[in-house]
């Protein structure tokens, strides 16, 4: 029997967290019988960090006038791309600020460059809010968009920019953000035309238990309703040198009792996901590890390169070989994959 908000909240609140793993374990094992954690080896590039949105959370963004903004050059991409490839990487997240003037064709020349040069390498690229502004700014809708960019190349979208999907807690932490309802409608719209795309959740803000099954319950709806969720990723969020922490809104890292605790009830929740994601980047690799035990069948991206949550003070790093390790270590069988989840490579 499907889980209810109700029986989640009362779950969250009251379960020991040795019962949560159990249970979520054992739906983690339905799903995946065959005993397989996958990762992928990618690489994150944020073509830009200038950005206007001025999300009170992120430490990573500039303004246009701010000496160490920067526009990448096709070239710098490309040697990423390349150093990527070189360590059997086949996929770029590829996101960067919300730009406020930069239009739909630049976008086009850049993703068909990419696509171009290095079509081995999927393209999963542009947030909600990116998508939505560049809409927006190029006088188009969001469907031309999205429709655009997949015939030059574009394979699938983040979930980025969900952060909470509750208005109350957006307006606080992200005045400028578009909102829960613009979030669901761009990923709609993008599975509505064969763009798959991920589900995320950052927590450890402002949020109330009851916002948190409340996100959880608005995208099991939306993947009821398109099936266009490839995987779900939860993080906490990390408030060093961001604005939420200078203002003393948010002064602390949440737990990995936490994370652990919510990661378990989003397993049992999210009954349409098959795949959910440890992140061992804001975890680090021992509680990622851990983790795989409370429902995650996937251990992330080995991350060549991330530059937003390091902004904010964490600095965790991990090889394919240590990935590998973790996962023999809990008596699983380590395979990498591609971004639809397609095993590249098997490590038994």
């Amino acid at each position: 029997m499907r889980l209810s908000k109700k029986d989640a909240l009362n779950l969250l609140r009251n379960e020991k967290l040795i019962n949560l793993q159990k249970l979520a374990y054992d739906k983690k094992k339905q799903l995946h019988p065959k005993n397989i954690t996958t990762f992928v080896v990618d690489r994150n590039i944020n073509y830009t960090n200038v950005c206007w949105v001025d999300c009170k959370f992120c430490a990573f963004y500039r303004h246009k006038k701010d000496e160490d903004s920067y526009i990448l050059a096709f070239s710098e991409i490309d040697k990423k791309i390349e150093e990527l490839i070189e360590i059997g990487g086949t996929q770029i997240l590829f996101q960067g600020g919300v730009h406020p003037n930069l239009k739909i064709d630049f976008y086009e020349e850049l993703v068909e460059h990419i696509h171009n040069k290095f079509p081995q390498i999927t393209i999963h690229g542009f947030s909600a809010p990116e998508i939505d502004f560049i809409a927006k700014i190029s006088k188009i809708s969001i469907k031309e968009v999205l429709i655009r960019l997949k015939e030059k190349g574009l394979s699938s979208i983040p979930g980025a920019g969900a952060e909470i999907l509750s208005d109350r807690v957006r307006d606080i932490i992200a005045p400028k953000k578009i909102d829960v309802k613009e979030w669901l409608e761009v990923h709609r719209v993008a599975h509505q035309n064969d763009i798959k795309s991920t589900a995320t959740m950052m927590f450890g803000t402002i949020e109330t238990d009851e916002e948190i099954i409340e996100h959880l319950d608005l995208i099991r709806k939306l993947q009821d309703e398109t099936g266009g969720f490839r995987a779900f990723i939860m993080w906490s969020f990390q408030p060093n040198n961001t604005a939420l922490q200078k203002e003393k809104i948010v002064t602390y890292k949440t737990s990995p009792n936490r994370y652990l605790r919510y990661l378990s009830i989003a397993r049992l929740y999210l009954d349409n996901f098959k795949n959910i994601q440890s992140s061992w980047v804001t975890q680090g690799s021992y509680i990622g590890q851990l983790a795989l035990l409370y429902g995650a069948n996937d251990l992330g991206s080995v991350m060549m390169e991330e530059n937003v949550v390091a902004s904010a003070g964490a600095k965790n790093s991990m090889a394919s070989e240590e990935m590998v390790k973790l996962i023999k270590d809990i008596k699983e069988i380590p395979a990498q994959r591609d971004t639809a989840y397609n095993i590249v490579k098997m490590f038994e």
